[in-house]
C-alpha cells in the first residue's frame, strides 16, 4: 500500500497549491536592458532612467516598427536620450522629407515679418495674376493650411500617377514650382484641405520671387541659402542644415532639407520656444502660435505642423488618446518625426525607414516615449 502523504506535509504544501491552481498574479520581471541602453540616457532625465531606457530601447528594437537610426529626447532644454543605430551618429546628415515643410513655413514667416509678404493677399506668382484667373484668390495663409484648393492628389495609385511623384521625377522635375502652380483648381480656394508636397515648392517659389525677382536659377538659389542660412541656420546653431534645389533653382522646400539628429532637435526646440532662441527672437512669437493654431478645414493641421487633435475622419497621424492636447509635430515620409510637447517642455526627434503599414505601431511607440513625461 502506497504512504500517503503526512497532514503537516500538506499543510506546508498549501500555498503553493493554492497558488498553482489559482495562476500567479506576480508579474514577470522585465528582462535586462540590452548593453548602452542605459548609458544612453541622461543621469538625471526628468523621468524614471530604466523606463525612459527601455522606451527609447523599443525603437531601436521592436520588429513592427521598421528601422530606428536616431533618437534624441529633450527635456527642459537639456539632452534626456540620444542613440544610434550602428553606422549612424551625431555628424550623420538625415533627410527631413516632410519635416521640411515645417523649416519652410518658418522661412515664410520671416518674409511676412520683414513686410515682404502678406499673409492675406494672393501671392506674387505671375500665372495666377492674369485677368480672370481663379488661383488669384489664393492666399498665402492657404497655401500654408494646405487648403488652396489646387488639383494635387497626394499617394495617389498607381504610384506614377501621385502628384508628388510626377513633380519631383517625370514630367515636372525640372521645374518644379512651374508645374504645381500651373495646376487647375479643383475647389474653391480656402474650401478643402488637401495635403500636397507640390505646395511646399510653390511656398519655394514664393521665397525665391521675393529674394531675387527674375533671378536665374543660380541666382534663385544662392538667395534662398544665403537666407535660410543667414537667417535659420546661423542663429539656431544648426550648422548641417541644407537644402536640395531643383534645375530652375528653386529650393524643393515640401521634401528635400537635410540636417543632422542634433540640429533637427535645435528646431523641434525653437519652435518650442515660439521661434526664440537663448531671448533672441528669430521668427515673430506670433507667426509660430499661427503655425500650431488649428486651421478652419483640418483639426489635426495647423500651418506645415500636425497638431495632436483627432482628425474627424480616417487619417490619424498622432496619438491624441495618449499625448497633450497641445503637442504638436513635424513629419516626414518613412517616420521622421519632430515631437514639440510644450506643457511638458519636452521634444522627441525620431529619425529611420519606416513603412507606411509599420507607421501605427511606430507612433504607438512614440506615444510611450511621451507618455512618461505626461504621468510623472
Amino acid at each position: 500500500m502506497p504512504r500517503l502523504p503526512s497532514p503537516s506535509y500538506l499543510a506546508a504544501m498549501l500555498p503553493a497549491l493554492l497558488l498553482a491552481a489559482c495562476g500567479d498574479s506576480t508579474p514577470p520581471a522585465e528582462p535586462p536592458l540590452p548593453p548602452g541602453a542605459l548609458e544612453a540616457v541622461a543621469e538625471q532625465p526628468g523621468v524614471n532612467r530604466e523606463r525612459l531606457a527601455r522606451a527609447v530601447d523599443a525603437l531601436f528594437t521592436r520588429d513592427d516598427i521598421g528601422e530606428t537610426r536616431a533618437v534624441i529626447v529633450m527635456h527642459a532644454g537639456e539632452t534626456a536620450a540620444e542613440r544610434y543605430s550602428d553606422g549612424y551618429g551625431p555628424e550623420t546628415p538625415f533627410l527631413g522629407w516632410s519635416m521640411s515643410k515645417t523649416v519652410t513655413a518658418v522661412m515664410m514667416g520671416m518674409l511676412v515679418a520683414d513686410g515682404r509678404l502678406d499673409l492675406d493677399q494672393s501671392p506674387p506668382i505671375p500665372a495666377w495674376q492674369r485677368a480672370g484667373d481663379p488661383r488669384g484668390e489664393i492666399t498665402l495663409r492657404q497655401l500654408l493650411q494646405m487648403r488652396s484648393g489646387l488639383r494635387h492628389e497626394e499617394k495617389a495609385e498607381p504610384v506614377y500617377t501621385s502628384y508628388e511623384v510626377r513633380m519631383m521625377f517625370l514630367d515636372g522635375r525640372d521645374d518644379m514650382a512651374g508645374w504645381a502652380e500651373a495646376q487647375p483648381l479643383d475647389s474653391e480656394p480656402g474650401r478643402v484641405f488637401n495635403y500636397s508636397t507640390p505646395t511646399g515648392m510653390i511656398l519655394a517659389d514664393i521665397a525665391a520671387r521675393i529674394l531675387t525677382p527674375n533671378g536665374s536659377a543660380a541666382e534663385r538659389q544662392r538667395a534662398v541659402a544665403e537666407y535660410l542660412n543667414a537667417r535659420l541656420a546661423v542663429p539656431l546653431g544648426m550648422h548641417s542644415l541644407v537644402a536640395e534645389y531643383d534645375r530652375a533653382g528653386t529650393m524643393m522646400g515640401g521634401s528635400m532639407i537635410w540636417a543632422s539628429a542634433p540640429d533637427w532637435a535645435r528646431f523641434g526646440e525653437f519652435l518650442r520656444h515660439k521661434g526664440s532662441v537663448r531671448g533672441a527672437q528669430i521668427v515673430p512669437r506670433g507667426w509660430v502660435e499661427f503655425m500650431i493654431r488649428p486651421n478652419p478645414r483640418a483639426p489635426d493641421y495647423g500651418a506645415m505642423v500636425w497638431l495632436n487633435q483627432p482628425s474627424g475622419g480616417e487619417r490619424q497621424v498622432l496619438f491624441p488618446n495618449r499625448g497633450p492636447d497641445n503637442l504638436f509635430a513635424a513629419v516626414g515620409h518613412l517616420g521622421q518625426y519632430i515631437l514639440v510637447a510644450p506643457d511638458q517642455k519636452l521634444t522627441v526627434v525620431r529619425l529611420g525607414k519606416t513603412d507606411q503599414e509599420e507607421r501605427p505601431a511606430l507612433v504607438d511607440a512614440l506615444a510611450d516615449v511621451v507618455s512618461l513625461y505626461v504621468e510623472r
